[in-house]
């Protein structure tokens, strides 16, 4: 039991996995934040521009409810729910976004690495014969 707790903690302790517990929950919280904007910023905006619809009301009653004479629900309805359909396709579509540009930024910062030129090489020192034809070319350019 304990070489098996002591695996565990090998694995767990690893960089990768912690760096994917650490995308994992800022993840959530990103999709937390882009499912605030949507649902009550961007689609009360859309609602209005559309007339005053709130997307979270719209469904199509598949059965209606069935309620007694007092009043009280004998069954409930049976509804499709594609408003809230609607929010959730809109919300994935930001996410997305975002990530595609988080990706792209990237990989663009990556690519500025690669693309920073090498310091130029050392010139070797000239031979005997590259003096000598040097020389003679500064004379014949005296003349």
């Amino acid at each position: 039991m304990s070489n098996f707790l002591t695996d565990f903690k090998n694995f767990a302790m690893k960089g990768n996995v912690i760096d994917m517990a650490v995308g994992v929950i800022i993840g959530g919280a990103f999709g937390k934040i882009v499912t605030s904007l949507v649902n009550d910023v961007f689609m009360p905006a859309v609602g209005l521009l559309m007339g005053g619809i709130n997307f979270k009301e719209l469904k199509w009653v598949i059965k209606p409810e069935v309620k007694d004479a007092a009043g009280a629900v004998i069954s409930p309805e049976a509804t499709l729910n594609y408003g809230n359909f609607i929010q959730t396709t809109v919300d994935f579509i930001i996410i997305a976004f975002c990530i595609f540009l988080f990706i792209r930024l990237i990989g663009k910062l990556s690519r500025k690495k690669e693309e920073v030129p090498a310091p130029p090489a050392p010139t070797p020192e000239p031979s005997a014969e590259e003096k000598l034809l040097t020389e003679i070319r500064d004379l014949l350019k005296n003349k």
